[in-house]
């Protein structure tokens, strides 16, 4: 797993290729999956790591791509916008989401 990548696309079919295949999408507590029809917790899942992307003149285009593996061994990815479009979720899962630097 690379430090960065010059693109979301670039980074989404790399970690594909790395096994992070699952699409995970957001609530307001945790995650789920459609196609596995399942969800997850903040307290079973783990950002094993995360990149920011930033529109080159569009702040609407500022994106954070995390990685993340649940603790029942689904790996996955998840796409998330920042910034002031950014929709409410728990306190829980804003922690695990948090971006420690």
């Amino acid at each position: 797993m690379k430090n960065s990548y010059t693109s979301l696309s670039i980074a989404i079919n790399e970690l594909k290729k790395l096994g992070y295949t699952i699409d995970f999408n957001l609530l307001d507590h945790g995650i789920s999956c459609s196609v596995k029809q399942k969800t997850w917790k903040p307290e079973q899942l783990n950002v094993v790591k995360y990149y920011r992307f930033e529109g080159p003149t569009d702040p609407g285009d500022n994106s954070i791509l995390f990685v993340i593996e649940t603790e029942d061994g689904h790996k996955g990815l998840l796409v998330d916008a920042y910034g002031a479009e950014s929709g409410e979720i728990s306190k829980e899962m804003m922690e695990k989401l948090r971006i420690h630097n």
